[in-house]
């Protein structure tokens, strides 16, 4: 039998467990397709499907629309940025 290795001290990272303290805070979804909605994070599922309010979409910096709701598909998004932790 080999030695086991120690293992390390840090704790390990669950982004899904990070957005789900987000919910209810203002958000910053970046879309592969370069779309950016910002608005309330209401809800995120395990395949990190986000739903948001108050929605606003922009398209390089520049406001494109308004809407009430947005539910993004998780496989879409580049990376989600939470406003007030900046």
């Amino acid at each position: 039998m080999s030695p086991q290795l120690p293992q390390p001290q840090q704790q390990t990272r669950r982004p899904l467990a990070y957005l789900q303290k987000a919910v209810n805070k203002q958000v910053a979804v970046r879309l592969k397709s370069e779309i950016e909605y910002r608005g309330k994070m209401s809800n995120v599922d395990p395949y990190m499907n986000v739903i948001l309010v108050d929605a606003e979409e922009s398209e390089n910096g520049t406001k494109v629309a308004n809407y009430g709701k947005v539910v993004i598909r998780g496989n879409n998004v580049l990376y989600v940025r939470i406003e007030d932790r900046l």
